[in-house]
């Protein structure tokens, strides 16, 4: 009775093996670069979303200032120095003025420049003292400029 061979060559079966270890050490040179890409794409689009939303918060707070529903007294918006520190004030709540009291629901929140880092304080009536907190991690950004400058639009 006849035998039916079937299967590869030993030739064939090392041939095989050889470019698919080309192809494997192709792959393993390419995948940390590609991983190490990611990476630093993923911590760029975490320091921009950090960023706005810093901005955005800011950007908030100026947009509000001067906002009274009724007769409040003094200026919306204090920049102080080279616009590195401001103070804006608002009716939060519309009652016509602009709390001080208690500083907790006070109208004025300040913002500014320390040390690379962005501060706040809600009550703020000057940009010195103590007890402003830290709305960025200086050991994640570090803030060069902050700076608000007011323009006339006509």
């Amino acid at each position: 009775m006849p035998v039916k061979e079937q299967g590869f060559s030993l030739l064939e079966v090392l041939i095989a093996m050889a470019i698919s270890s080309v192809l494997l050490l192709g792959a393993a040179r390419f995948l940390p670069a590609l991983q190490r890409e990611s990476l630093t794409n993923t911590r760029k689009l975490a320091l921009e979303d950090e960023i706005w939303l810093r901005v955005f918060t800011v950007a908030k707070h100026l947009q509000r200032a001067g906002y009274c529903h009724g007769s409040c007294t003094g200026e919306g918006l204090e920049i102080v120095g080279q616009g590195d520190c401001i103070i804006v004030q608002w009716d939060a709540n519309s009652n016509g003025i602009w709390d001080r009291e208690p500083v907790k629901e006070s109208d004025q929140i300040g913002f500014r420049l320390k040390e690379h880092v962005l501060e706040t304080l809600r009550g703020a009536t000057s940009c010195e003292g103590k007890g402003w907190d830290k709305v960025t991690n200086p050991d994640a950004i570090i803030i060069d400029t902050f700076q608000v400058v007011r323009q006339d639009v006509s």
